[in-house]
């Protein structure tokens, strides 16, 4: 069973967003989804070929909550910079230390950052299990070290691992 739907969230979630696009749950459409939906999980498997277990499933809802919220607030601030009569943001780089070896969870903490304005992820280096980011104003580094462990870092822990 596992080889055929080696990824079967993926494949539940393709199936549902196609009928959806298809405005439409005839039989004929939940075969061909079904179908798709099964290649796409199969192609998938080809690329990441370890499976996908979240340990605290009900955590990533308040992960969703806490980055939606911390990515609204960081449009606001960089608004606020980019208007403010000050003169130039204080922009650096920041090296931070994590836990996190997940290759999922690095993908989604890569993302979170890189989409809050303001910040990138530059890289990262399993070796030491460090990343690079880049910090458009930073005041305090250790702060900001310590929002992302605290905020996003001990989330994804509890998700993935």
């Amino acid at each position: 069973m596992r080889r055929l739907f080696p990824h079967p969230i993926l494949a539940v979630f393709l199936l549902i967003f196609w009928l959806i696009l298809q405005q439409s749950a005839s039989l004929g459409h939940i075969l061909l989804g079904g179908f798709i939906a099964i290649l796409a999980s199969m192609a998938t498997n080809l690329l990441i070929p370890e499976p996908l277990v979240f340990k605290k499933p009900l955590k990533i809802l308040q992960f969703i909550v806490v980055a939606g919220a911390d990515i609204v607030r960081s449009n606001l601030a960089v608004m606020l910079i980019l208007f403010s009569p000050r003169p130039e943001p204080d922009a650096d780089f920041v090296e931070m230390k994590l836990e996190l070896t997940h290759t999922f969870g690095l993908a989604i903490l890569a993302c979170i950052i890189t989409a809050t304005p303001g910040s990138a992820w530059l890289e990262y280096d399993r070796e030491r299990s460090t990343v690079l980011i880049h910090v458009f104003d930073l005041v305090d580094a250790e702060q900001w070290i310590e929002t992302i462990r605290n905020r996003y870092e001990t989330l994804l822990l509890e998700i993935f691992q």
